[in-house]
């Protein structure tokens, strides 16, 4: 049980760190800040994101929840989620030009979806195909 508690743990931070970073990229680039160039800005979010991937799948061997299957359905929730954070999060960072209304809502949207993640994540109760 050890290793569930590590890898669990590890997992977590990383699902915060991702947001944190969302949030404090996502200030930056409203602000025009120069910090959004520096090199450890660009590398850190990849970094950490395969972390979460990998804690995640690491998660699934130790528990035995897998997606797509009738024990697993909250965690295919929760993987459709987590697809259409990236999604919402990309689409409020991209260099593509946008207006700030609409980068204000892909951001929004991504709080709120990872906010729904977290809470399938907790309750393991799907919302759509339970």
């Amino acid at each position: 049980m050890p290793t569930y508690v590590w890898v669990k743990d590890l997992h977590v931070l990383t699902v915060i760190l991702s947001v944190t970073l969302l949030v404090v990229r996502f200030y930056w680039l409203c602000r025009r800040s120069p910090r959004l160039q520096q090199r450890w800005v660009r590398i850190l979010p990849h970094v950490n994101d395969t972390l979460l991937l990998a804690s995640g799948v690491a998660l699934v061997f130790i528990t035995h929840f897998y997606p797509f299957s009738p024990q697993g359905a909250w965690l295919t929730e929760k993987l459709f989620g987590v697809i259409i954070y990236i999604g919402l999060g990309f689409g409020a960072l991209t260099k593509k030009p946008r207006g700030l209304p609409a980068r204000w809502a892909y951001f929004i949207l991504a709080l709120l979806c990872v906010a729904s993640v977290v809470n399938l994540a907790v309750t393991k109760m799907p919302l759509l195909l339970g």
